[in-house]
């Protein structure tokens, strides 16, 4: 059930359920929670107010791509921690222009 909410005039069932549809068509990976449509004679703003939608960080590690390492046995357990972990280190080299 999305809350909307209409100032400034009135607008029938059929053009707020087009309003709703256009967002749904337009953001296929959100999720209305409630919209503001303020009408202004032939004109109308509409705010969309979205649901935070949870996401999972995936990362490969030793071949897999997991969210954690909590189903790891063992041994991935132990080839994740002698795994060599690589930085960027700042160069200290210094360029000369060609010419």
């Amino acid at each position: 059930m999305i809350d909307v909410r209409v100032t400034g005039g009135d607008l029938g069932q059929e053009e707020i359920n087009a309003y709703v549809e256009m967002a749904k068509k337009n953001h296929p990976d959100k999720r209305i929670s409630s919209m503001d449509i303020a009408v202004d004679g032939e004109f109308v703003d509409i705010t969309y107010h979205w649901e935070t939608v949870p996401f999972e960080r995936i990362r490969r590690i030793t071949g897999y791509l997991v969210g954690t390492l909590d189903r790891f046995n063992d041994g991935k357990r132990a080839e994740e921690a002698d795994r060599v972990k690589h930085s960027v280190e700042e160069c200290s080299c210094s360029m000369k222009a060609a010419g």
